[in-house]
C-alpha cells in the first residue's frame, strides 16, 4: 500500500557547503582571503605620511585651488604668480589666510593616503597570492585604480569643503559662508543635499587613473632599479633613492592628468554654478582655450612633487618600523 504523499511539511534544500564558486562557503572564503591582507600597519604609515607633508606645503594648495578657478569674476582676487598670491594673501589675511582649509586638507590627505596604501597593498597582496612571479604593470594599474575609486568614495565630502573654504575671499559680496569643516559640512548638506558633498566625483573617478598611474611607475621604478642594483625587487631604499622614484612617479602622472582637477575644482567651487562636466569642459574651452585646462599647473608641481616625496618617504619608513615590529 503506498503512502499518502506528506502535504504539511516543505522540503528546504541543504546549504551548500561544497565549496564550489558562487557558494555561500566560496564567497566568505574569498572576503577571508582578501581581508587577511589588510594590515593597520599600512593605514597609520599612509596617514602620517599625507599629514606631514599637507601640513608643510598647504599654502601651496590653496594657491592652487585659486589658479585653478581664476575664472574672471570681479570679485575674485588677481594674482600675477605664485609668490604675488602668497604674498597677497599673507598681507590681508595673515598667516590664517594662507592655511584656509587646512583641517579638511590635512583629514582629507591623512585618510586619503592612509586608505589608498591601506586598500592598494590589500588587493595587490590578494592578487599576488599563490603566485612565484611579480605583478605587472599593468596589474599594478589595476590594483591602484580600485584602490582610488573605494578612496575617493569615502572621502569625496572632505575635498568639497576643503575647496569651498580655500575659496572664501575677503572681498566676497556673499561674505564668508563657512566657519570650518564641520559647518561646511552640515551646510552643504542641509542646502545642496547628498550631491552637494559629492560634487566634482565624477572627474575624481577620472582622477583615480592619476594615481594609478603614479602607482605604477613607482612600482616599476622601483623594480627595475633593484634589478639593476641586483638585489631583491622589494629591498629597502635610501630616503634618496625614495625621493627620486616619488618625484618621477608624480612628475609623469600629473603631466598626464592635471585637467581633471581643473574641471573637478571648478564642479565644488560655490561661486559658480555648471551643469555637469561636460558643461565646465565647454566653457573653459570656449573662454580660455586648452591653457585653461592647465591653471595652477605650475603651483601644483610645486606642492605636489615635494608632498609625494614627503609623504613616500614617511610611508616606507613608518610601514617597515611598524611591520617589523609586529613579526
Amino acid at each position: 500500500m503506498s503512502s499518502a504523499p506528506n502535504h504539511g511539511t516543505v522540503n528546504v534544500p541543504e546549504p551548500d557547503l561544497s565549496g564550489r564558486p558562487g557558494s555561500p562557503l566560496s564567497i566568505a572564503g574569498h572576503v577571508q582571503q582578501v581581508f587577511s591582507h589588510v594590515k593597520i600597519e599600512n593605514l597609520v604609515a599612509g596617514l602620517s605620511g599625507g599629514v606631514v607633508s599637507t601640513l608643510v606645503l598647504h599654502p601651496l594648495d590653496l594657491v592652487k585651488i585659486r589658479f585653478a578657478v581664476s575664472d574672471g569674476l570681479d570679485f575674485r582676487p588677481k594674482y600675477n604668480g605664485i609668490l604675488h598670491c602668497m604674498k597677497s594673501v599673507w598681507l590681508q589675511e595673515g598667516l590664517k589666510g594662507l592655511y584656509q582649509g587646512v583641517t579638511p586638507n590635512v583629514w582629507g590627505a591623512g585618510s586619503s593616503w592612509g586608505l589608498y596604501f591601506l586598500f592598494y597593498n590589500a588587493i595587490k597582496g590578494y592578487t599576488k597570492e599563490g603566485r612565484q612571479t611579480e605583478l605587472s604593470a599593468t596589474e599594478h594599474l589595476v590594483s591602484a585604480a580600485q584602490a582610488g575609486i573605494l578612496t575617493l568614495t569615502i572621502t569625496n565630502p572632505i575635498w568639497v569643503t576643503k575647496t569651498r573654504l580655500v575659496l572664501q575671499y575677503n572681498a566676497d559680496p556673499t561674505g564668508k559662508q563657512y566657519k570650518g569643516m564641520i559647518d561646511a559640512l552640515v551646510k552643504i548638506y542641509r542646502h545642496e543635499g547628498v550631491a552637494g558633498l559629492y560634487r566634482g566625483y565624477v572627474p575624481g573617478l577620472f582622477g583615480t587613473s592619476h594615481g594609478a598611474l603614479q602607482f605604477m611607475a613607482y612600482e616599476e621604478l622601483k623594480r627595475d632599479y633593484n634589478k639593476y642594483k641586483k638585489v631583491a625587487s622589494d629591498a629597502k631604499l635610501n630616503p634618496l633613492e625614495y625621493i627620486t622614484m616619488a618625484a618621477l612617479s608624480k612628475i609623469f602622472a600629473v603631466a598626464t592628468t592635471y585637467p581633471y582637477q581643473v574641471v573637478r575644482a571648478r564642479l565644488q567651487d560655490q561661486h559658480n554654478r555648471y551643469n555637469g562636466v561636460i558643461d565646465v569642459i565647454s566653457r573653459t574651452w570656449r573662454n580660455e582655450g586648452p591653457v585653461g585646462f592647465y591653471k595652477g599647473i605650475i603651483p601644483n608641481l610645486i606642492r605636489v612633487t615635494p608632498a609625494c616625496c614627503i609623504t613616500f618617504v614617511v610611508y616606507e619608513n613608518v610601514s617597515r618600523f611598524l611591520l617589523r615590529q609586529n613579526e
